[in-house]
């Protein structure tokens, strides 16, 4: 009997991020199939903290986890956990992490300096944990070429240029899955 894998999923930001996301959710879950269990809480909507309060909920939904886990990040999710990953105590659980349009904060706007990467970052990162990026080519939100940033910062990890599907990749994770489970085998 196959053994079940946990699935952290992180939404993206925005006035209805977490809504917004829940489509994409739902995609993943259905193309997994029942051997994955996706756990998708919603994050804080903390707008006196400078990083929204992100990366310690962040920290408290992994540290919810015993078992080897997978995580799907979305956007300022996905720029949020790798701030999480690279600066906190290596989470032996984590083993693989799929991330979405995922913006590289840059510029000296007072806003964008907590959600900065420090530039060693990718240095940080736990040393076993594979990385796929995706990015649509035609995503509105975060502009194609911040994958070409991560590229060259991340080269082992696993880039996935894909023509159309916008910011929120037409609701459809087909590809995504797809990946989870051949590398999850």
């Amino acid at each position: 009997m196959q053994q079940v894998k946990q699935v952290l999923f992180i939404q993206g930001g925005g006035e209805d991020g977490y809504e917004a996301d829940r489509s994409l959710v739902k995609s993943l879950q259905q193309a997994l199939g029942e051997y994955f269990i996706i756990s998708y809480p919603p994050m804080p909507d903390d707008n006196d903290q400078p990083d929204f309060g992100w990366p310690g909920k962040i920290g408290e939904e992994i540290n919810k986890f015993h078992n080897e886990l997978i995580i799907v990040a979305h956007s300022l999710g996905a720029s949020l956990l790798l701030k999480y990953l690279s600066e906190n105590k290596d989470p032996k659980t984590v083993t693989g992490i799929f991330l979405l349009a995922t913006p590289f904060w840059q510029g000296k706007e007072q806003w964008k300096q907590e959600l900065m990467l420090r530039e060693d970052f990718a240095e940080k990162l736990p040393k076993d944990m594979i990385i796929y990026l995706y990015h649509c080519r035609d995503d509105e939100e975060v502009p194609f070429d911040h994958l070409a940033l991560y590229r060259a910062k991340l080269p082992s990890a696993k880039i996935c240029e894909i023509q159309t599907g916008g910011h929120q990749f037409e609701n459809n994770l087909d590809q995504v899955a797809s990946d989870i489970k051949n590398w999850a085998k």
